[in-house]
């Protein structure tokens, strides 16, 4: 597996996307990885815990972290745009994604 240089977050897909998305990532060092998702009145919808990952790139189907559309409620979400955080250690980073039905 390849050790990234640095962390990074990566545009989800699709994007815009109904009724599921893909979030890559990747890490230059081991951390607990949680990604929150907020409206746009900065209002958290939902968090994915993702918790423990190794190193390296998650950017295939089968390691990007994945949402399901619904907030903490198990309630979808509205159409519109939303902001996804990734906090992974003291790596943080920000990027817009749109839910469209």
């Amino acid at each position: 597996m390849v050790i990234p240089k640095v962390s990074k977050l990566w545009q989800n897909y699709p994007n815009p996307f109904n009724p599921e998305t893909w979030i890559p990532y990747q890490l230059a060092q081991s951390a607990a990885v949680t990604i929150r998702i907020y409206n746009v009145m900065g209002q958290q919808v939902k968090a994915l815990h993702l918790g423990q990952k190794e190193a390296g790139v998650y950017q295939e189907k089968g390691s990007a972290a994945y949402w399901d559309g619904k907030n903490d409620a198990g309630e979808k979400v509205a159409s519109g745009i939303y902001f996804y955080t990734i906090e992974a250690g003291s790596f943080r980073a920000t990027k817009k994604l749109m839910v469209l039905k």
